[in-house]
């Protein structure tokens, strides 16, 4: 019985992880294929990506930082940058433009982890990301 529910529960994660990325067209399908087998998964978790997004880390400048600090604790509201200016909403729900170029999305992705972390993003955490973006 164990076993049964344990690979429901399963096929039920890859199901939502699969039926997620159905929402990105074709380049972003092969951009999460990429980051997939550059962490060695097969299906990156929304909910650590929801983790990732709000977790604050102090900065070696002695700030918090966190995603959330530009972009506010819900993805799907407008945020503002450290200098005043407007960023649209994150989450794809509210902002069909979003997670449609690959390109924008490691340039991005590569400057926001550098400033949050001081360090690029693993391929598991831009996996994560993605994922718990495109699902809210």
């Amino acid at each position: 019985m164990k076993r049964g529910l344990s690979a429901m529960i399963a096929l039920a994660a890859l199901f939502v992880s699969a039926n997620a990325y159905s929402a990105l067209n074709q380049e972003m399908n092969g951009l999460i294929e990429k980051f997939q087998k550059e962490a060695g998964i097969k299906a990156f978790s929304a909910e650590d990506g929801k983790k990732f997004f709000a977790t604050k880390r102090m900065h070696s400048k002695g700030e918090e930082r966190s995603c959330s600090t530009c972009h506010t604790a819900d993805p799907r509201q407008k945020g503002k940058t450290v200098v005043g200016k407007v960023i649209e909403p994150m989450a794809q729900s509210m902002n069909k433009e979003r997670f449609t170029d690959p390109k924008k999305v490691e340039k991005w992705l590569k400057r926001n982890c550098e400033w949050v972390l001081e360090r690029e993003c693993t391929p598991k955490e831009k996996g994560d990301f993605i994922l718990y973006m495109t699902t809210i």
